[in-house]
């Protein structure tokens, strides 16, 4: 006697498209979560490059990262697939950052309100800056954290104007003007003298 239950038809994550892992993660995220570990392989570096560059500090970056991740995992029965994954996960991340940069800077308040040192407090990071990325970091180091988000999300995140503005919920016009001025501050910065 023979069964007349198939199994389980078998794929390779690699192979598929974002927009068809994000299927299959819908459907079998109660059972397995082969999908979803693909979906965040391919994005886990860029997220946590995002998150580096944005926060300043790869500890922070390693932190949002984690609660990234977990974000997507509990919110990915909910994606509806209105704008692409790679939106909607940046758009994650982007949120992420900025609340991680809120709480740095209250405690900055509060380490200066007690008159402490933060340097003091703050355990060293252990992990070196990626030789890949340093000259980047020092370079964004110089712009303010509005500024720095935009030129995050375009040059390493790789993100489209139209993606860009969706995420900060900026018209196209006004992302591609605050893109502009922050390329301008950059350049003023940079070709100025030491």
């Amino acid at each position: 006697m023979t069964s007349s239950v198939s199994p389980r038809p078998r794929y390779v994550p690699a192979e598929l498209s974002d927009e068809a892992l994000v299927e299959r993660a819908q459907v079998e995220l109660l059972h397995s979560t082969v999908a979803y570990e693909e979906l965040m392989r391919r994005y886990q570096r860029t997220v946590f490059n995002v998150c580096a560059r944005y926060l300043g500090n790869e500890r922070d970056a390693d932190d949002v990262c984690q609660e990234v991740m977990l974000k997507v995992l509990h919110g990915l029965k909910q994606f509806e697939g209105k704008a692409k994954f790679k939106t909607w996960l940046y758009s994650i991340t982007y949120n992420e950052c900025i609340t991680q940069y809120r709480k740095d800077k209250r405690k900055k308040r509060l380490y200066d309100a007690l008159s402490l040192d933060p340097q003091e407090e703050a355990l060293p990071d252990p992990a070196p800056l990626l030789a890949e990325h340093v000259n980047l970091d020092r370079i964004l180091v110089h712009v303010n954290p509005v500024d720095r988000e935009i030129l995050v999300l375009r040059f390493v995140a790789e993100l489209e104007f139209q993606e860009i503005s969706q995420i900060m919920h900026l018209g196209l016009s006004a992302t591609k003007m605050r893109y502009k001025r922050a390329l301008e501050k950059l350049r003023n910065h940079l070709d100025s003298p030491f």
